[in-house]
């Protein structure tokens, strides 16, 4: 692993922007201070992409100055790099569940109000540690490297995230997961207890994998937002300072403004405006609705909305009834064309035992005992493991091209 000490980066000047693939470490907090120092923008670029997934965003991204892995810098020719906009700092690369990655703009007024924002709403201050176990290529593992940057806190960097390096990390306060890695530390025993709060987002948290926690002694914060608006900007269902929420009376689709939201996609103004409501409203293009005591409860992404006979099917809601049954391990729901019911209901799951599966009558009977019976599915695909990105988000577009199994009805 590189220490900071072991770069030496080129001349940096006003308006580059640094592409970086450099593994998760302690280097990157003076890495990004040097970036931001120089008046330079950062492109954090994920290590575990593969070359040609790499070559993609830099060929698109432009970047004028690039770093790799093995600490070496290059300055891109004239034709190849293109500088950032005034006022960009950072530009951050989705990570693609629904296509190509969007390379996403920030300005330093947007990643000052998101750091500020979730301290104030943890009450955590310059003294509490953190461990970082996400990517720092993504926002939510450079967001807490970031604490370290602009106010000092003391910040733990793991390279990867194994449950028992984490384990060994005692003296710190909080730490960012995703629901797999909540499970994992589940299923080792792991001290969940020790941390003041657990911000888990990047997917939903299953309500059987939260009582689990609660039942270790763990504090979760379950965090909602994306790359665009810097991260988690509802915390618990509740906005951080500063953000805003509602909903679109058709569609039920949320909406956000607030200091931490995205200057725009880089060379792509049609995809900003299109994000973007008349008044200046952030769509992420998930359904939400407010529960009696205001909070907000997301219904799941508006394009994975299942229509099967004029019914209206949440994946989300039954993934969580199919994931308490104890032969399910993982599993993931979408629709597929259907030419009776327009689309069916399909289940992919991963069994916790693969010589002993479960059987999709047995699954439809589980799902039928909490939820509507139309909701279960009529399709079931086992796999050996969810398609997944490299932030650990299932691939839903890859779900659709699996073939049919024949366990349908």
């Amino acid at each position: 692993m590189l220490e900071a000490a072991d770069l030496e980066p080129v001349a940096l000047e006003p308006g580059d922007l640094v592409g970086v693939r450099l593994s998760p470490g302690p280097a990157w907090r003076d890495l990004i201070a040097r970036v931001w120092d120089a008046g330079a923008a950062l492109l954090p670029i994920d290590v575990r992409l593969t070359p040609a997934e790499t070559d993609e965003i830099v060929r698109r991204a432009k970047p004028t100055v690039l770093l790799d892995e093995a600490g070496r810098w290059r300055r891109s020719g004239r034709s190849e790099g293109v500088p950032a906009e005034g006022g960009i700092v950072a530009v951050i690369h989705t990570s693609g569940t629904a296509g190509a990655p969007k390379l996403v703009e920030f300005d330093r007024h947007a990643i000052d109000a998101a750091v500020a924002s979730s301290a104030l709403a943890l009450e955590a201050g310059p003294h509490d540690g953190w461990l970082c176990c996400l990517p720092v290529a993504h926002v939510g593992g450079l967001l807490v490297v970031l604490r370290a940057v602009l106010l000092g806190a003391p910040v733990t960097v793991h390279e990867r995230f194994e449950v028992e390096t984490f384990e060994r990390e005692r003296d710190v306060a909080f730490v960012s997961v995703v629901p797999t890695m909540l499970v994992r530390l589940l299923d080792a025993g792991a001290d969940l207890a020790r941390f003041r709060a657990i911000l888990v987002g990047g997917a939903a948290l299953p309500e059987l994998v939260r009582r689990r926690a609660e039942e270790a002694g763990a504090s979760l914060v379950e965090t909602y937002g994306l790359t665009e608006t810097c991260g988690g900007v509802v915390y618990d269902g509740r906005p951080l300072p500063g953000t805003s929420l509602r909903l679109d009376p058709l569609t039920h689709g949320i909406e956000l403004i607030g200091p931490t939201l995205m200057r725009g996609y880089r060379y792509d103004p049609s995809a900003t405006e299109m994000a973007f409501t008349a008044d200046g409203w952030l769509r992420p293009g998930d359904a939400g609705r407010f529960d009696d005591d205001g909070r907000l409860r997301v219904l799941g992404r508006l394009d994975d909305l299942i229509d099967s006979g004029g019914e209206k099917v949440w994946p989300q809601q039954v993934e969580a009834a199919l994931a308490t049954h104890p032969a399910v391990a993982e599993v993931a729901v979408a629709g597929r064309p259907d030419p009776e019911w327009g689309q069916r209901v399909v289940a992919f799951v991963v069994p916790s035992d693969p010589a002993s599966p479960p059987s999709l009558r047995e699954l439809r009977d589980h799902v039928a005992a909490t939820i509507a019976r139309f909701k279960a599915p009529h399709e079931l695909v086992l796999l050996d493991a969810l398609p997944r990105t490299s932030s650990d988000k299932v691939r839903r577009s890859e779900l659709a091209r699996l073939p049919q199994d024949v366990r349908a009805e």
